[in-house]
């Protein structure tokens, strides 16, 4: 997530990649066939250009409002992921006591208990991060060109945590031990076993009688409450902004981009023989503009990519262990995560 409150020049021009160099290229070419080689019958008129800048303007706009709808949706839900967790740490640590319970248990077999609890629920948050991070075919890393290579190197740049193949595995082996891991790699979906596992642990405290019927009933609650989180999820990461809607938005701002210049070469030519040169610069702004609204959308329809604009699950993950951490007065409290380079991961 961006967090910085405006964009240097250098950081927008290398976001808009190596568009803008062609762009100046093709207004020169266009420039010189016009000027130079007489080829006057190039010019089309601006009032038909005009038309088509209108329609892709429009649809560049709904393309957006669909991008930002699913990425404000992710940060929704990451946002429940959080409260739910520090809902399930005050009630496991209010419920688990032996007030219930025929054979006593000691505060330390207490405290044992809901630390397992609490800290499977912090490997849950890190393990599906990780399993949205998994790039999908459609996300700017998987595609086949200078696009994926760009992508790679800015998720290397800014990724705290994204390729490091052991980071989540040194934090579920930390927060379930290595046993309870290895038993973990079994599962094609790590993050629906470990709640699995919630609820079996539970089921034996109700047989055990350390927790009542109602208690029991709460405490499932919660876990069904972050199964409901994950799935929502998941049907953002597994089920993309429609294709061919995609597609279009940046086949039709090309084509508008390469019309352009045919559209205002005579009415730059109207102006002087010294005029004229503003031509490039103009057809330059105008398309970067239109290339700058459609970058956006495309870049923010995916919020589990692991790029700039993605949800902060890292960040999230790190409050949540903090907050869990804290309430059980464990010692072994991480840092919160802190943005690098404007980007909090």
């Amino acid at each position: 997530m961006f967090v910085n409150n405006s964009f240097s020049y250098k950081a927008l021009v290398r976001f808009s990649g190596g568009y803008v160099l062609w762009i100046i290229i093709w207004s020169f070419l266009v420039l010189f066939a016009y000027k130079f080689l007489h080829l006057t019958w190039i010019a089309i008129p601006w009032v038909s250009v005009g038309v088509i800048a209108t329609a892709v303007s429009f649809y560049i706009g709904f393309k957006n409002n669909q991008s930002y709808e699913r990425i404000w949706e992710a940060r929704k839900i990451w946002g429940a992921l959080l409260n739910i967790s520090r809902m399930w740490g005050a009630t496991t640590r209010g419920y688990i006591k032996n007030n219930l319970s025929v054979q006593k248990l000691s505060d330390a077999e207490i405290d044992i208990i809901t630390k397992k609890l609490i800290y499977r629920n912090i490997a849950f948050v890190y393990a599906l991060r990780d399993q949205l991070l998994i790039p999908a075919s459609w996300e700017h890393v998987s595609l086949g060109t200078h696009v994926a290579k760009r992508s790679r190197k800015t998720m290397e740049k800014i990724g705290i945590g994204i390729l490091e193949d052991n980071f989540t595995k040194g934090i579920l082996e930390k927060h379930l031990g290595v046993d309870e891991y290895k038993e973990l790699n079994k599962f094609s979906n790590k993050a629906t076993h470990i709640i699995d596992l919630q609820a079996q642990d539970l089921m034996k405290l109700r047989k055990d009688e350390i927790i009542g019927d109602f208690y029991h009933a709460q405490l499932q609650t919660l876990l069904n409450n972050l199964y409901d989180e994950q799935g929502k999820a998941e049907r953002i990461k597994k089920f993309p902004l429609p294709r061919l809607y995609a597609y279009a938005s940046i086949l039709f701002v090309s084509i508008f981009i390469i019309l352009l210049p045919f559209g205002l070469i005579a009415q730059f030519d109207k102006m002087g023989p010294y005029e004229i040169w503003l031509f490039i610069p103009i057809v330059t702004i105008i398309s970067w503009i239109f290339l700058i609204m459609e970058l956006v959308g495309d870049y923010s329809e995916n919020p589990f990519g692991g790029l700039g604009n993605d949800i902060p699950m890292l960040s999230i993950c790190r409050s949540i262990e903090i907050d869990l951490k804290e309430m059980i007065g464990d010692v072994d409290i991480p840092k919160p995560i802190l943005p690098q380079n404007g980007i909090l991961m």
